[in-house]
């Protein structure tokens, strides 16, 4: 049976909160990115996956997602076939347990590997050391990894994504044009094809008197054109880098990971920085990032705790959107039995083994005190 599966080459899902990707391993980019919605086959109302009620919706969601997913996008019988999924920390043990009882029950796959996007991603870059900063839709999450171990302990997240940036804008463009219907799609192209991340000089001294002249506007070209104020255009991003009532925001992520890392990796992992996730394409996005970070580290907050002055981005070679999902596919293209689950044995034990779980980190052969 593992010689036959052996012989089918992987399938790579990358189940985003916002857009799906899909391929194949060994492949430099993927077949086709999607939004991560169905048409429910009950309410007949278009739904996103991640916004389920309970288990049972959940299921029937998935199952709805994954048959148009394999039958129409990808075109493979998912019968025995081999699955990769990647997977972020912050996914919960319902998403991760429904999803694998779908795959396996319902599309009777042979073998399934859930993979770390933070870990599969840096295999791109062909190191072992890198600080992960993952800024997708609804959440930003970092996980630094050093040798090829991710230190679990300096892990951060924060809801700063695309999510909180469309808020903001639908609700500057409603003031701006009221009898025009947003919708996320067409926000979503707006900020795509307008908006940009200004630079820290002039966020500073905006909403002062001293506050610089505005970008000029522009016209969204549609059934009805929708005028983009200057100002609307140079603030779709402020929130990012805005500090909440913690004195928390994406730059500072960086600087309390490198702050929980032991002493001697901090230096290493500041000059590896690797930017993923869509919402890091925005125009703007890393040099804005840098000059928080050139700022920050000279504040008293961070300046006696942490003694560097660096910071070095990688450029991975592919768009940061998929750049998690060409990490699955060149671990696709590796044979890690250890690490795949087979259709038996999950029809065995009914569950999806789990690092955090007791019942999988046990030593084999226990010592037994005689008294």
């Amino acid at each position: 049976m593992l010689r036959f599966l052996s012989d089918k080459q992987m399938v790579i899902f990358d189940i985003g909160s916002a857009y799906t990707k899909f391929g194949y391993a060994g492949e430099v980019t993927p077949r086709g990115i999607i939004r991560t919605e169905i048409k429910c086959s009950e309410t007949k109302e278009l739904r996103k996956i991640y916004d389920y009620k309970d288990a049972e919706d959940l299921y029937q969601l998935l199952v709805d997602f994954l048959h148009a997913l394999f039958f129409r996008h990808v075109v493979i019988c998912p019968k025995d076939a081999r699955i990769v999924v990647l997977e972020s920390p912050l996914c919960t043990t319902l998403f991760r347990d429904t999803l694998a009882k779908v795959l396996f029950r319902h599309f009777e796959i042979g073998s399934l590997m859930l993979l770390p996007i933070h870990l599969a991603t840096i295999s791109t870059l062909g190191v072992n050391t890198a600080l992960v900063l993952d800024v997708g839709y609804k959440e930003a999450t970092l996980i630094p990894i050093f040798e090829g171990v991710s230190i679990l302990k300096a892990w951060q997240a924060l809801p700063l994504g695309s999510q909180i940036v469309h808020e903001n804008l639908i609700k500057s463009l409603k003031e701006v044009s009221p009898n025009v219907d947003i919708s996320e799609k067409l926000v979503e192209d707006i900020k795509v094809r307008t908006c940009f991340v200004t630079t820290l000089e002039r966020s500073n001294k905006l909403g002062t008197p001293e506050a610089p002249n505005p970008p000029p506007a522009v016209k969204y070209p549609g059934i009805k054109s929708i005028n983009i104020p200057g100002e609307v255009r140079e603030k779709a991003y402020e929130a990012l880098w805005e500090r909440d009532n913690d004195n928390l925001s994406i730059p500072t992520m960086i600087l309390d990971a490198l702050l929980q890392c032991p002493i001697d990796t901090r230096r290493v992992l500041a000059e590896n920085i690797l930017l993923i996730g869509g919402t890091t394409m925005a125009k703007g996005f890393m040099g804005r990032l840098k000059s928080e970070l050139s700022v920050l580290i000279k504040s008293n907050l961070y300046s006696e705790k942490l003694k560097i002055r660096t910071f070095k981005f990688h450029t991975a070679p592919s768009k940061p959107n998929y750049t998690a999902w060409l990490g699955g596919a060149i671990f696709g293209t590796i044979d890690l039995p250890l690490r795949c689950l087979t259709k038996e044995n999950y029809l065995k034990s009914n569950r999806v083994p789990d690092w955090a779980s007791l019942v999988d980190n046990q030593k084999e052969d226990s010592l037994i005190c005689e008294i």
